[in-house]
C-alpha cells in the first residue's frame, strides 16, 4: 500500500480506522490520524485474523500515541503484502483440496 500524505506519522487516539472504497476495493484506506493513511488495503486484508487478532488493526493499535518511523511504515506495508499473498495462497490450497475430493487428500 502507498503512504504518501505528509504529516507527523503519529497513530492518534481513536485510530486506526478503515475506509473502504465503494467502487474499487483495492483502494481501501487505513487512517492512522485525520490526515494520513495507507492506501491500497483491500477489505479482506484489513479483516484478516490470526489467533483471534485482526492483524492490520492490532499492529497499529499497539503503536497508538507513537510516531511511526520510516522502518515502521515499511514494515506495515510488508505486513499488508504478506497477508494479501497469504490469502491468495489459502485460496489456491482450498481449490486443490476441492479438486482432489476434499480433506484429507489421498
Amino acid at each position: 500500500p502507498a503512504f504518501a500524505v505528509k504529516g507527523d506519522d503519529t497513530v492518534e487516539k481513536g485510530y486506526p480506522k478503515y475506509v473502504a472504497h465503494a467502487d474499487r476495493p483495492e483502494k481501501g484506506k487505513v487512517h492512522i490520524n485525520k490526515e494520513q493513511y495507507f492506501e491500497g488495503v483491500e477489505p479482506s486484508v484489513w479483516e484478516f485474523h490470526v489467533g483471534g487478532y485482526q492483524v492490520c488493526e492490532k499492529w497499529l493499535k499497539d503503536r497508538r500515541g507513537r510516531e511511526l518511523t520510516y522502518d515502521d511504515l515499511n514494515h506495515y506495508q510488508k505486513i499488508v503484502a504478506a497477508i494479501k499473498e497469504t490469502i491468495r495462497l489459502m485460496g489456491e490450497i482450498d481449490e486443490l483440496i476441492d479438486a482432489h475430493g476434499g480433506w484429507p487428500i489421498e
